[in-house]
């Protein structure tokens, strides 16, 4: 463990944990559900306004075109909210990225809408996790840093998305863009664990939709003349099911199509996750689903076409990550905290990150738990601890004592 410099202690002693407590109650009031683009704008905003304490240029930059499939087989536009950037010395020998997100999975009309206290130390809120409370600890702990004389010396881009939650689909080339050349990197996505766990290595993550097409008959008088897509949908997901093993889970997460009960199904989608633990395993599958999509179709004389594909790649724990990771756990002892780290199947924009090849520790956000349901719940004194950890981390990376 090291010692706190009194250079430290003066920056860790401006971490006050009260305004980024009001912080968090004021942004989770406001609906940010990644398609609620208009709770995205005023979000969007607000942080705007927020971070301008911070130096460095600040824009709100449009979404990249994202495409989907509709109910009814045809590919369509997917609107998407503007993302948050900020570029601060981006002249710096040395420069580093920060990422948030400011959506939830909370849509307006959803029933879990506002805050309640818990007990004294835990509030139960949308989004106070996951992750409007890792935004709150972000700029406090930048606030923080620019007080460190070893400041001046790096630059950083902040990039705080409005799409993360659906897969930071049209966020990802401004990703990709940002995160080129950087040293390190941290996202403030909650802890893994309520005890401040983080999140090491993480498996990939591809949402597919395939589109089948076969032909409508009367199920009575000519069912013979038909060529059922929900049949060939079902056959489908059971082959699917086969190509999972221990290196690679999939989720069948949704059969679409059909009509009356009197009509042979001329159109049926199969809407499915992957989750490969590494990258072989993607490769494998990417070979193997044209050829099951292939038997399926001439078996039952369908056609189909496949849509998506891989958007979050595997991240593995390489030597200038488990360097990273060792720099936060010393930063820990340091604060008395204590810092460990697991495997997960769970998924963010640090797998987009590490796959530019930058080292990323993406879970310096609170600690709470029970995200994506209506119990998500923050631990508030874990504002304070975050901020301060993050703030040390970036001090002593950047060549602080």
């Amino acid at each position: 463990m090291t010692e706190l410099s009194p250079t430290e202690r003066t920056m860790l002693a401006s971490i006050d944990a009260a305004p980024m407590l009001d912080q968090v109650l004021a942004w989770s009031a406001i609906n940010t559900g990644t398609r609620n683009l208009e709770g995205l704008a005023h979000q969007a905003q607000i942080l705007a306004t927020a971070f301008a304490a911070l130096p460095g240029n600040i824009t709100l930059e449009n979404a990249a075109p994202v495409e989907t499939v509709a109910p009814d087989g045809q590919t369509i536009a997917q609107a998407h909210g503007q993302h948050l950037v900020l570029r601060v010395r981006p002249q710096a020998n040395r420069r580093l990225i920060l990422t948030g997100h400011m959506d939830t999975v909370f849509a307006p009309d959803h029933a879990f809408q506002t805050t309640r206290w818990l007990d004294d130390e835990t509030l139960n809120g949308p989004g106070v996790a996951d992750m409007k409370g890792g935004i709150a600890v972000m700029l406090c702990a930048l606030t923080a840093f620019e007080r460190s004389p070893a400041a001046s010396g790096v630059g950083y881009d902040v990039l705080i998305n409005s799409d993360e939650e659906t897969g930071s689909l049209s966020s990802a080339p401004l990703i990709a863009q940002l995160a080129a050349g950087k040293a390190a990197a941290l996202t403030f996505e909650p802890s893994a664990l309520p005890d401040g766990t983080l999140a090491g290595a993480r498996a990939g993550s591809g949402n597919y939709s395939i589109v089948i097409h076969g032909r409508s008959a009367h199920a009575g008088r000519n069912p013979h003349d038909g060529r059922n897509a929900i049949v060939a949908a079902a056959w489908l997901v059971l082959r699917l099911t086969e190509l999972a093993g221990p290196e690679i889970t999939i989720n069948p997460a949704k059969i679409e199509g059909g009509s009356a009960n009197n009509v042979v199904p001329d159109l049926a989608i199969v809407r499915f996750n992957i989750r490969p633990r590494a990258e072989p395993a993607a490769a494998q599958f990417a070979r193997a689903l044209p050829d099951a999509v292939a038997q399926m179709a001439q078996k039952y004389d369908v056609h189909a076409h496949i849509n998506g594909g891989i958007s979050r790649p595997p991240k593995p724990m390489t030597e200038p990550a488990e360097r990273l990771f060792e720099l936060v756990r010393d930063c820990g002892a340091s604060l008395g905290q204590t810092i460990g780290w697991q495997s997960t199947g769970g998924v963010c924009d640090g797998n987009n990150i590490a796959a530019c090849g930058v080292p990323v520790v993406d879970t310096m956000g609170v600690r709470g738990g029970k995200i994506h349901s209506a119990d998500e719940f923050l631990i508030v004194p874990s504002l304070g601890e975050r901020a301060q950890l993050a703030a040390l981390v970036l001090h002593r990376f950047s060549g602080g004592e």
